[in-house]
């Protein structure tokens, strides 16, 4: 895909991924930036257009994250920077799914892609053994998506990445600790401690 070699010329350096994110938030040049985002622009892609499901949408969602991320890596320190990457653009795209319920569903969109942020909330609500009755009654109410959103800003980071791989987008133990750099015991311990921490904060708030 050609529009994702906007950086040509920069993969030359032989600097650690953290020696790039310690020199960006030293001096914040762009060309570290660049070099840090490019050889995962393709990942970023497809997680985009799962979401959106939309081309040139995915596209411009790349390049969106990418201008967050010239703010967002001089204000947080970031050890792994792909799972913490796959986690911003996750979040990006159910952002934009969110601002395209308020205003209607566009051209080419499937109608079912709608409510994914619903169907996503009720997978963790089921799994949390809340009793299909009362699920449905919750799913469309926008201050049951707003709760569980930020309750998941409450766990900790490694938590919030398990939780969101397992039962949002459906990954297995071996792919989560692929995509966030986990070690492949520990994955099982961070979805347990996040879904249970998820639950109290969530009850905490009276949504379930």
């Amino acid at each position: 895909m050609k529009f994702l070699k906007i950086f040509p010329g920069i993969m030359k350096d032989a600097l650690s991924e953290g020696d790039k994110l310690r020199l960006y938030r030293k001096n914040g040049d762009i060309g570290l930036l660049g070099a840090l985002y490019q050889p995962y622009m393709e990942m970023v892609y497809a997680l985009c257009f799962k979401y959106l499901r939309a081309e040139e949408e995915s596209k411009d969602a790349v390049m969106q994250i990418f201008e967050k991320l010239v703010s967002d890596l001089k204000n947080h320190e970031v050890d792994n920077f792909k799972s913490w990457l796959h986690s911003v653009a996750r979040n990006h795209c159910l952002m934009q799914l969110r601002s395209r319920q308020a205003v209607g569903l566009p051209a080419g969109l499937p109608a079912g892609h709608l409510l994914v942020a619903a169907e996503d909330v009720g997978e963790i609500f089921q799994n949390m053994s809340v009793e299909p009755d009362d699920l449905s009654d919750k799913l469309f109410k926008d201050n049951q998506l707003n709760v569980m959103e930020k309750c998941l800003e409450t766990l900790v980071h490694e938590q919030k990445l398990a939780v969101e791989l397992f039962y949002k987008e459906e990954k297995c133990y071996k792919e989560i600790s692929v995509i966030a750099g986990f070690e492949l015991g520990k994955v099982k311990s961070y979805i347990q401690n996040g879904k249970r921490n998820l639950k109290i904060c969530m009850e905490k708030n009276g949504s379930i």
